[in-house]
C-alpha cells in the first residue's frame, strides 16, 4: 500500500509506515514499549536559532520538547481541513494524548524534531527518524501551518535539520513523494544537495546526500541574502511611523525624534504615543500603539528602559515590522541592563520584528519618496550615493554633521548603538541590492560575526567599495553593552583579513570622509600611475613625496607657475587625461601671494573631470570636501557624479587616492578559486579520526595535544607528508596520546632551504585563520606574519607568501636560488582546507617547514584538538547573530 499523502499547502509530504512523513505511523505510537524508546540525550541548545524569513520577518527555531504538547495541539487545531484530510484520508480534528506525547518526545539522535515558533506559537515542524536497517540514513518530512506557507520556512528547516543530522553522523535523507507532489520535490532539489530519485509502485523516493556541495552553500547564502536584505528594506522604507514616548517636554528624546520626522517631511503618517497628552508637536497623540487606528510599519521607542518590554509586546500585537530603540539603560548600564537588552531582542525576534539599537541615534532614508529622519539629528546630509552604518550613537550626530559639511550625500544611514540585533552585516546585505547606494561607509566598534562579515564584504566589494573605521586598535576590546565578543587576533591581522575581503580600512573618521568623497563622485583608477599638476612647486613636491611613500608610480610634477591661468590648467589637464601612461591626476591650485587668480580654473577642472574615465582629486584653495566651485549639482542641490573632491593638503589628496588605487587593484584581480585538493572520502576519514580521538572528551574541555603519529595520520588525509613519521593508522591511538614532543629533526640552519612556519588556528570570532612567516627568531620578534581566513584561493595563497617583509629570501634574494614557491602555496592551501573543514583543530603548527628549490619538507608539527559546540555559525545553517 503506498504511503499516505499529507498536503501542507506549501508542499505535500509523505507519511509512510514506520518512518514516513512528519509523524510516525499511528501503529508505532500505541505499540511502542518503554524499553524501545531511545535513550534521552542532553537538550542541544546550540540548535536553537533566530532566522529571517523570505518576507523579512523572523522566527525562532529550536528542538521540540515534551512540554510542547499544548503548542503542538494548538498548531494541529489551526491546520486546514484539507491539510488534515490529506494527512489522514479522513476528517481527524484531534490528536490523542498518546500521539502528542510520542511526537514531542525525541532523543535528539535517532529521532530529531525541530519546530519554528512566531510569537510563542508553533508554525512549522520538521523531523527525521533514523532507519534501523540503514543507520546513516533517516527519513525526513515537514509540516507548515497554512497561514505561514510561502515564507521560506520549509527551506530553512531543511537547512537546520540537515546540519543536526550531519552532527549526529547521518549521511543522507530519504523521502517518499507522490508523483504530483512537485512542490515537495522542488524543495529538496533546490536545496543544492546531490539528489537521486527512483519511481516504484506509484511513489517517487528521493535520496538526498547531506554532504554540503558548492551549490548547496551558494543556495543557502543566496536565501540568507534575500531574506536579510528584505528585513532591512522593511525597516528603511516604512509607510507609517509611531513614536512611542513622544514627550511634550522640550528637547526630550521622544519629542526630538518626533520633530525630526515631521521636519524632514516624512511622506507617511506619524503617530505620537503618549499616555496622557491629546497632542504632541501639534499632532494627535494616542495612549498606546494599540489605540492607533491604522497599520504601523516602524516604531521608534523612546521610553524608560524598564518600560520597553511592554511597548514591544504592544508593537507585536499591532503587527509592527521593526523597532528603533533610542532609549538607553540597556547593555551599557551593566548586568541588569544586559539582561534587559537580551530580553528585548528575544521578544522582538519571537514576534517577527527586527531591532535597531538600543541606545542608538536612529535611522534615515533620504529617498524623496520616503524622506525618513527617525534620528536625534536635526538635519541630514543631502541625497547621495553613500550608505553609512555607525555603531556609535554618541558619534552619530557628529558623523552626520561632518558628512554634510563635506558635501557628501547619503542614501541611507543607520546608527545601531549597542547593535543588539541589526548589524553592519545586515546593512551590507541590503546595500548590495540597493541601486541608490554606490559606496558603503562603516564605523565599527565591534564585530558580531566576523566570519560572516568577511564573506559578505568580499562579495559586496566586488560591486561596491566598502570603507571602514574599526576602533579599538590597541585593545581589540568591545564597548560595554555591545552584543559581541572581543577579538583575539592582533590588530594587523584584522587589517589583513579586511584587505582579503576588499575592505578599505582607514585610520580614522577624517580618512573615512577623504576616501568616501573620492569614491562617491569619481571613477576608479585603472592603475597606480599618477600625474601631478600644480601652480606651486612646493605643493607639487609634497604630492610627489606622498605618492612615492604610498608606493605609487609618479612622474615629475607639471609646475605651471604661480601666474597660471585657467587655459594653462585646461591644457595641462587635458594632456594628462589623454596620456595612456596616466591613471589618475592630482590637481593642485593655491592663490598666488600677490594679485588675484583666474576664477575660471575650477570650471575648467570640472568640465574635464565630467567627461573623464580617470579620477581627478584636487587641493583647491585649501577647501575640504565637495566645494561648490568643483561640484556638479543634481536637481535636488546635492553633488552628482563627476564632482571633484578637494583636500586641504596634497598629502591628504594622495593618501585618499592611494587607498582607492589599492582597492581598484584588488577588484581587478580575478577572485581565484579554492582548488579541489582533497577527496570527499579523505575529508570524511579526517572527520572520523578527530571524532574518534575526541569521543570521550567533554564539550567544554580545554584543547588537548595529539601525538606526532596522530598528527601525521590526520595530515596524510590532506596530502601532507611529515618527515620521518609513519602516517599509517595507529591501532593504539583510539584516544589522544598527549604530549608536546612533536617536533621532528631540526633543519641544518647552514644547509640549503629556507625554514618557514605555517599555522592554522581556530579563532572564536573568525573561524580558521592561517598565518605564514619565516621560522626564525627575527620574524617572531617583528611579528612578520601574513594572515588570511581559510580556505585560500590560488591568488590568496600567492599573495600570502609575498606579503611578509622577508619574502625576498624565498624569491631569490641577492642571487640565491629561489625556493619552489608553488609548493609552499600548495601546502598553505592544504593546511587552510584542513582548518576550514575541522573546527576541532584548535591549532596546527607546521614548524619548521623547509622550502628549497625542489619543494617543501614538513619537519615539525604540533597539533591541539578541541571538541567544539556544533558547527561554526558561518558554516552551519543560516541564523541571526
Amino acid at each position: 500500500m503506498p504511503p499516505r499523502a499529507v498536503r501542507t499547502g506549501a508542499f505535500t509530504v509523505e507519511a509512510g509506515a514506520g518512518h514516513g512523513g512528519p509523524w510516525p505511523s499511528l501503529g508505532c505510537v500505541s505499540g511502542e514499549s518503554k524499553r524501545d524508546q531511545p535513550d534521552q540525550r542532553d537538550y542541544p541548545d546550540h540548535w536553537e536559532a533566530d532566522v529571517v524569513l523570505t518576507d523579512g520577518g523572523t522566527a525562532h527555531l529550536r528542538p521540540i520538547r515534551p512540554e510542547d504538547a499544548d503548542l503542538l495541539r494548538s498548531f494541529y487545531a489551526r491546520l486546514s481541513a484539507e491539510t488534515i484530510y490529506y494527512r489522514f484520508f479522513s476528517p481527524r480534528p484531534h490528536l490523542s494524548d498518546r500521539e502528542i506525547a510520542h511526537f514531542t518526545t525525541v532523543d535528539h539522535d535517532r529521532r530529531v524534531g525541530l519546530i519554528a515558533t512566531i510569537g510563542g506559537d508553533m508554525v512549522a515542524v520538521v523531523r527525521y527518524d533514523r532507519l534501523t536497517d540503514r543507520p546513516e540514513t533517516a527519513e525526513v518530512a515537514f509540516l507548515v501551518e497554512d497561514a505561514h506557507q510561502g515564507r521560506g520556512l520549509g527551506a530553512v528547516l531543511l537547512e537546520h535539520i540537515a546540519a543536526a543530522a550531519r552532527e549526529r553522523g547521518l549521511r543522507r535523507f530519504v523521502a517518499s513523494v507522490l508523483p504530483d507532489n512537485r512542490r515537495m520535490t522542488r524543495v529538496f532539489r533546490e536545496a543544492g544537495y546531490r539528489a537521486e530519485q527512483r519511481f516504484e509502485d506509484g511513489v517517487i523516493e528521493l535520496v538526498l546526500d547531506l554532504e554540503p556541495t558548492e551549490t548547496s552553500v551558494e543556495v543557502t547564502s543566496a536565501r540568507e541574502h534575500r531574506a536579510e536584505a528584505r528585513s532591512i528594506q522593511r525597516l528603511m522604507t516604512p509607510r507609517s511611523v509611531a513614536v512611542v514616548g513622544a514627550s511634550r517636554a522640550e528637547h526630550s528624546v521622544g519629542q526630538t525624534v518626533l520633530r525630526n520626522l515631521l521636519g524632514g517631511d516624512f511622506t507617511g503618517p506619524v503617530y505620537p504615543v503618549h499616555p496622557t497628552a491629546k497632542a504632541v508637536a501639534g499632532v494627535r497623540a494616542y495612549e498606546s500603539v494599540l489605540d492607533i487606528p491604522d497599520d504601523i510599519d516602524l516604531a521608534v521607542v523612546a521610553v524608560r528602559a524598564n518600560a520597553v518590554h511592554e511597548v514591544v509586546e504592544q508593537c507585536a500585537s499591532k503587527g509592527v515590522h521593526g523597532l528603533v530603540v533610542v532609549s538607553s539603560g540597556f547593555g551599557e548600564a551593566g548586568p541588569e541592563g544586559r539582561a534587559r537588552q537580551e530580553e528585548l531582542v528575544r521578544l522582538a525576534r519571537a514576534w517577527g520584528m527586527r531591532v535597531v539599537g538600543p541606545n542608538c541615534l536612529g535611522i534615515a532614508n533620504t529617498d524623496q519618496d520616503i524622506r525618513l529622519n527617525a534620528t536625534l539629528a536635526p538635519t541630514l546630509p543631502g541625497r547621495g550615493p553613500v550608505g553609512f552604518f555607525s555603531q556609535s550613537g554618541a558619534l552619530g550626530t557628529a558623523i552626520l554633521q561632518r558628512t554634510a559639511e563635506r558635501g557628501i550625500g547619503l542614501s541611507t544611514f543607520v546608527s545601531a548603538g549597542n547593535r543588539a540585533d541589526v548589524s553592519g552585516n545586515d546593512l551590507m546585505q541590503y546595500w548590495e541590492e540597493d541601486p541608490a547606494t554606490k559606496a558603503v561607509l562603516l564605523y565599527l566598534e565591534s564585530l558580531g560575526n566576523p566570519r560572516k562579515f568577511a564573506r559578505l564584504a568580499r562579495r559586496l566589494s566586488r560591486r561596491k567599495p566598502i570603507v571602514a573605521v574599526k576602533s579599538g586598535r590597541s585593545t581589540q576590546g568591545v564597548p560595554l553593552g555591545h552584543a559581541a565578543r572581543a577579538l583575539s587576533l592582533p590588530d594587523h591581522a584584522v587589517s589583513a583579513l579586511f584587505a582579503q575581503a576588499g575592505v578599505i580600512r582607514v585610520e580614522d573618521l577624517s580618512e573615512l570622509f577623504d576616501v568616501a568623497q573620492l569614491l562617491a563622485y569619481q571613477p576608479l583608477p585603472a592603475g597606480d600611475r599618477i600625474a601631478i599638476i600644480d601652480n606651486s612647486d612646493s605643493l607639487g613636491l609634497l604630492a610627489q613625496d606622498a605618492a612615492v611613500a604610498h608606493g605609487l608610480r609618479v612622474r615629475p610634477p607639471v609646475d605651471l607657475g604661480p601666474l597660471a591661468d585657467a587655459d594653462a590648467y585646461e591644457a595641462a589637464l587635458a594632456t594628462a587625461l589623454r596620456d595612456e601612461n596616466v591613471d589618475a591626476v592630482v590637481a593642485l591650485f593655491t592663490p598666488p601671494t600677490i594679485g588675484g587668480y583666474d576664477v575660471r580654473v575650477p570650471e575648467k577642472i570640472l568640465r574635464l573631470a565630467a567627461g573623464s574615465s580617470k579620477p581627478i582629486v584636487a587641493t583647491y584653495l585649501g577647501h575640504k570636501g565637495m566645494p561648490a566651485d568643483l561640484r556638479i549639482t543634481a536637481p535636488d542641490g546635492s553633488a552628482a557624479a563627476g564632482s571633484v573632491p578637494s583636500y586641504p593638503a596634497p598629502e591628504d589628496a594622495v593618501r585618499a587616492l592611494a587607498y582607492v588605487i589599492r582597492y581598484a587593484q584588488w577588484r581587478q584581480r580575478p577572485p581565484g578559486r579554492v582548488p579541489d585538493q582533497v577527496t570527499p572520502e579523505d575529508r570524511r576519514r579526517a572527520r572520523a579520526l578527530v571524532g574518534g580521538w575526541l569521543s570521550g572528551l567533554p564539550v567544554d574541555a580545554a584543547p588537548v595535544a595529539a601525538s606526532r603519529a596522530q598528527a601525521a595520520e590526520l595530515l596524510a588525509c590532506y596530502g601532507i607528508a611529515v618527515a620521518d613519521a609513519d602516517p599509517s593508522p595507529d591501532p593504539s591511538a583510539e584516544a589522544l596520546l598527549g604530549g608536546e614532543g612533536l617536533r621532528g629533526p631540526e633543519p641544518d640552519r647552514d644547509g640549503p632551504g629556507v625554514p618557514v612556519r605555517i599555522v592554522t588556528s581556530e579563532d572564536p570570532s573568525f573561524g580558521a585563520v592561517v598565518s605564514f612567516g619565516l621560522a626564525d627568531e627575527t620574524a617572531a620578534l617583528l611579528d612578520d606574519r601574513a594572515y588570511r581566513l581559510a580556505p585560500l584561493t590560488d591568488a590568496e595563497a600567492a599573495e600570502m607568501v609575498r606579503a611578509i617583509r622577508t619574502a625576498p629570501l624565498l624569491l631569490g634574494h641577492r642571487g640565491a636560488e629561489p625556493v619552489a614557491v608553488s609548493a609552499v602555496e600548495d601546502l598553505l592551501q592544504r593546511v587552510a582546507r584542513l582548518g576550514d573543514d575541522l573546527p576541532e583543530v584548535a591549532r596546527l603548527e607546521l614548524n619548521p617547514v623547509v622550502a628549497d628549490a625542489s619543494g617543501v619538507s614538513v619537519r615539525g608539527v604540533r597539533l591541539r584538538l578541541q571538541r567544539p559546540m556544533g558547527p561554526r555559525p558561518e558554516l552551519g545553517p543560516r541564523r541571526l547573530g
